[in-house]
């Protein structure tokens, strides 16, 4: 069967109709891929699989929920979008309003995000303007905006967002034929965390999984408003993507964790470098640094007793890795030492290679 992206595929879970025009990039469709050596980490019964999410068309989980808020945008004749961003949403909302014919506004944090995603705004034709403040300060001028103009709003506070995104846990439950027993994930806006959980809760009330899983949550250390109670006014970690200090979707984070009975913890930027650097060397997968948060609060987890305590024969874990190493290049060559140079001759190259 021909796989035509999220909203066709799970249309009869999506608040779509046939007005709806559909706006895709043949995004979701991701890889579930089991993590070997994460798993021996964990022990024997464990099973942890890797939702890569840095394989969708922009290289980030942002196109599950731009699908769905672009589409609706088209629908309810908007002239323009616009977005708050710290990298990846501004990606995604560029891509798909360059799909659709629609302008597309960026209000980003000046010198606060990676060059790969910037590049990806702004070669999509996206009006990319930086303002002297973070995030926080960013979103707030985007809603100020979208309630007093013609633009739609295009950040995981819009509904479409959250009812794309779900579709990651759809194929994770189809894969399996039901809901792992834990699902991991990094935690910035708080939106990933949230429409998973739904999606999830979606598929119990259809009866499509049998159980639900624990939802796993983690911040960095630097930018830990949900763990810490309280809004950080200057966020900081080397993980862009999760350099949040007050959520949008911060009530609907703690009902996931609460629901769940799962937990919303912190990492620190070594423990996230340790991962990050874990999963490429170990497993063949390069992530972006915030991505790495969810492998991270595992190996803390797993350190501090918390899963001896499970109970079952298998027990399997599923891990959103939100997008790939190459939107943040600067990160992973900061991580490791620079290649020799040598003579070109083969036997120096042989002595370096160490043949």
């Amino acid at each position: 069967m021909k796989y035509c992206g999220v909203i066709n595929r799970y249309k009869k879970y999506l608040p779509v109709s046939k007005k709806t025009p559909i706006i895709t990039i043949n995004e979701g469709n991701t890889p579930l891929i089991f993590a070997n050596k994460v798993s021996a980490v964990l022990g024997k019964k464990f099973r942890v699989y890797l939702k890569y999410e840095g394989l969708n068309p922009t290289g980030s989980f942002k196109d599950r929920g731009m699908t769905m808020a672009i589409s609706k945008a088209v629908e309810s004749k908007s002239a323009a979008v616009i977005c708050a961003s710290t990298g990846n949403t501004s990606a995604s909302a560029a891509a798909f309003s360059a799909r659709s014919d629609l302008k597309c506004i960026v209000v980003l944090p000046e010198g606060a995000i990676a060059m790969g995603k910037l590049a990806q705004a702004m070669i999509h034709n996206a009006r990319v303007i930086a303002i002297k403040g973070n995030f926080d300060d960013a979103l707030d001028i985007v809603k100020d905006i979208s309630e007093n103009y013609p633009v739609t709003m295009v950040n995981s506070i819009n509904p479409y967002r959250i009812e794309g995104q779900k579709t990651a846990s759809f194929e994770i439950a189809d894969y399996f034929g039901d809901a792992p027993h834990f699902h991991s994930l990094p935690v910035g806006n708080a939106g990933n965390i949230t429409a998973y959980w739904k999606g999830y809760k979606e598929y119990y009330s259809y009866r499509k999984i049998s159980r639900l899983p624990q939802m796993l949550g983690f911040q960095a250390s630097g930018a830990a408003p949900i763990v810490k109670g309280y809004p950080i006014k200057k966020p900081e970690t080397i993980a862009t993507a999760i350099r949040i200090g007050n959520p949008a979707s911060w009530q609907k984070a703690i009902e996931a964790k609460e629901e769940s009975e799962g937990l919303i913890g912190m990492v620190t930027d070594n423990q996230i470098l340790a991962a990050y650097k874990f999963l490429a060397k170990e497993e063949g997968v390069f992530c972006e640094p915030a991505s790495a948060a969810s492998i991270a609060g595992l190996f803390k987890l797993n350190k501090s007793g918390y899963f001896s305590r499970v109970k079952g024969k298998e027990i399997i874990i599923t891990c959103t890795l939100t997008g790939h190493g190459l939107k943040d290049p600067k990160i992973a060559i900061s991580c490791i030492k620079p290649p020799p140079v040598v003579p070109a001759k083969t036997r120096a190259v042989v002595k370096a290679a160490g043949i």
